[in-house]
């Protein structure tokens, strides 16, 4: 047998097994036109670092029906908007040497981008980068006054507009008092709250929100506060965040929150399952379990089925 005879019949074989191999492979699966998508944080009990959870030890429900989960992995990438209420007193910026601090101990994956939230729109101070350094620069003290008294829901309706289109986690970090200078707080209900966590639900991102007081008195009614502080709170619930507040008053540190939310993106998921949502699309309530001891989730509280293709 010559040598070419050898040579050919060993790619043969070589090119055989490279396709048995193929074939055999597990394969990515691949999103479908209805597919949905949902960040799910992973907490360890007492705020421990959780385990890492492998997508056998994971389970979706939709009411008591079982679905089928097409993709999970860990999450990458991430798009965090630092987005501060102008609002604010002029003393939270004592507090920005630990905001530069969790800023530059995000991983390299991680795009910040900073705005001031002022007169209902969000006023990018740095765009998008993974130069955390350069991304902490632009923090400044907030300019409060009635000049900047607005809308936290609005301003985060704006930045949410202009979110970049890619299919990577999303999560914004909100420093407001909640207060809604727009529609007054004087009531229970607020329409650009439910619009901005609707918002946020159709784009997969978790807002994490922290309370500061507002400068002057006008901010600071017990009502009104209170109110501002609940609205927060169902923000980030209802979009698979948390959020963070300590009484009225101006907070001692905000290190602790900064801490535990980079503890959080720092154990986030990817969750893709398949859902039609009919002719229009509709928003769908789901559950995420696993029997994985010392471990719970954090997800949003409803997603969005896409429209049916």
């Amino acid at each position: 047998m010559t040598k070419n005879v050898c040579f050919r019949n060993a790619f043969l074989m070589l090119g055989m097994l490279a396709l048995v191999l193929g074939l055999s492979a597990p394969r990515a699966t691949a999103a479908g036109p209805n597919s949905v998508t949902m960040t799910v944080t992973a907490v360890g009990k007492k705020d421990t670092a959780p385990p890492e959870v492998k997508k056998d030890a994971v389970q979706l429900y939709q009411g008591k029906e079982h679905l089928q989960i097409a993709d999970w992995k860990r999450g990458e990438t991430l798009y965090l908007a630092v987005l501060i209420d102008d609002s604010l007193d002029s003393t939270i910026a004592g507090q920005w040497n630990d905001l530069k601090a969790f800023i530059a101990a995000q991983p390299s994956t991680t795009y910040v981008a900073v705005a001031y939230g002022r007169n209902g729109a969000a006023m990018l101070a740095q765009d998008f980068t993974n130069d955390h350094a350069l991304a902490a620069k632009a923090l400044r003290i907030p300019i409060g006054g009635s000049g900047a008294f607005s809308s936290p829901y609005l301003e985060l309706q704006d930045l949410m507009k202009r979110w970049p289109s890619t299919g990577d986690r999303r999560s914004v970090l909100l420093i407001s008092s909640g207060i809604d200078y727009f529609r007054g707080n004087f009531g229970t209900l607020n329409p650009d709250l439910d619009t901005t966590i609707e918002h946020a639900q159709k784009q997969n991102i978790n807002i994490w929100t922290i309370y500061a007081p507002d400068a002057g008195h006008f901010g600071r009614g017990f009502f009104r506060v209170n109110n501002a502080q609940s609205n927060l709170s169902q923000l980030s619930d209802e979009t698979g965040a948390e959020s963070y507040y300590l009484g009225h008053g101006e907070p001692v540190t905000l290190k602790p929150y900064f801490d535990e939310i980079g503890l959080h993106l720092n154990n986030q998921y990817l969750l893709t399952f398949e859902s039609s949502g009919g002719k229009k699309g509709r928003f769908e309530r789901v559950r995420v379990v696993s029997e994985l001891a010392k471990l719970e989730f954090i997800t949003p509280s409803e997603v969005f089925a896409p429209a049916a293709q």
